[in-house]
C-alpha cells in the first residue's frame, strides 16, 4: 500500500472512484510485461491511496513520465499462471465544461503540445485531410466543431466488438465504418490534426451503464489553452473517466506489451463512484 496525498483543490467540484483492476495470464516461457493499469499521477487528478498484487510474488518497478503522468509498471515472470490486482482511490477535479472554447492558432501553439498535430501511426490526418474540410471545415470553428466531429463518429460508425485489430487504424475505420473505443478516438483524433486542432488519446477505468465494465479510450481536443475531453463512443460520463495514459495514439497509451508467449486469461476492471460533491477531496473515504 502506497498513499499519494496530493488531491486537488478543496474548492473545486470533484469525483472520487475506486478501482479494483485484476488481469490473469497463462505463460508459455520466460515473459516481460510492461503494464499501464496505474491511475496516473496529474492533470486533475490524485491518487488518495493503492496498492498492487502479483501472484506469484515476482520483482516489480514503476516508473513515472513527469510531463504525462504516465505510469509504467515493468516485471519479468517465468512459464506458469501469473496474476495482478490492483487497487486505488482516485480523485478527479471536475472542469468546466469549455463550450465557448476556441480553436488555438498553429503559432500560439505551445511546444509541448505541438506534436499533437502530427500525423502517427494510427491516425494518419494527412490521409483524411480533404475528408476532414469536406465534412467539418465549413463549420464553426472551436468546441461546436469537435463536438460536432465527436458526435458525427458516433453516428457514422457502428461499435462492433472484434471489427478490428491491433493494427487497425483511423483510416481503416473510416473506410470499415465499425470498431471498438479505441478506433472511434483515433478517428475523431485524426479529424482533428487534419483540421489543424491539437489532439491526443486518453485511456482509463470507466464505469459503463451497462457491463462489462472494461478500459475505455477518448481522446482531448487543445481548445481555449486547456485539454478539453470527449468521448465520441458516448458510453460514459468524461468527468468520471479516472486516467491511466494519454499518448499520441494507442501505441502510447496500451495497458499491457508483452514479450514472450503469454495468453490473456482474464481482464476485470472494475470502477466504482464513492463520491461526487464540491467538497475537499481529503475528506472522502481512502481505500486499495
Amino acid at each position: 500500500m502506497i498513499e499519494i496525498l496530493n488531491p486537488p483543490a478543496a474548492d473545486t467540484r470533484s469525483v472520487t472512484s475506486q478501482i479494483d483492476c485484476g488481469l490473469s495470464y497463462a505463460l508459455g516461457g520466460p515473459c516481460d510485461f510492461i503494464f499501464s493499469v496505474h491511475a496516473a499521477l496529474g492533470l486533475g487528478q490524485a491518487v488518495l491511496s493503492e496498492s498492487i498484487a502479483i501472484d506469484p510474488p515476482v520483482a516489480y518497478r514503476v516508473n513515472t513520465d513527469p510531463q504525462s503522468g504516465n505510469r509504467l509498471m515493468r516485471l519479468h515472470a517465468e512459464a506458469g499462471p501469473l496474476s495482478l490486482r490492483y487497487q486505488a482511490t482516485v480523485v478527479r477535479r471536475i472542469e468546466e465544461d469549455g463550450l465557448h472554447a476556441r480553436e488555438v492558432p498553429i503559432d500560439e501553439v505551445p511546444d509541448d503540445v505541438l506534436h499533437n498535430l502530427m500525423t502517427t501511426r494510427y491516425c494518419e490526418s494527412d490521409h483524411l485531410s480533404a475528408v476532414a474540410f469536406k465534412l467539418f471545415g465549413s463549420l464553426p470553428t472551436g468546441h461546436a466543431r469537435v463536438a460536432a466531429i465527436a458526435d458525427w463518429v458516433r453516428t457514422n460508425i457502428d461499435y462492433r466488438i472484434g471489427a478490428s485489430t491491433a493494427t487497425t487504424t483511423a483510416r481503416d475505420v473510416f473506410v470499415q465504418r465499425a470498431g471498438v473505443c479505441r478506433d472511434f478516438a483515433h478517428l475523431a483524433i485524426t479529424f482533428c490534426r487534419a483540421l489543424n486542432i491539437p489532439a491526443r488519446l486518453v485511456c482509463g477505468y470507466a464505469h459503463f451503464a451497462e457491463p462489462p465494465q472494461d478500459f475505455h479510450a477518448i481522446f482531448e481536443a487543445y481548445l481555449g489553452g486547456r485539454w478539453v475531453m470527449f468521448d465520441p463512443t458516448g458510453m460514459a460520463p468524461v468527468d468520471k473517466l479516472v486516467r491511466v495514459a494519454t499518448g499520441r495514439d494507442a501505441k502510447d497509451v496500451a495497458f499491457a506489451t508483452i514479450f514472450g508467449p503469454a495468453r490473456m486469461v482474464s481482464m476485470n476492471p472494475e470502477i466504482a463512484e464513492v463520491s461526487f460533491a464540491g467538497t475537499a477531496p481529503g475528506s472522502a473515504p481512502a481505500g486499495g
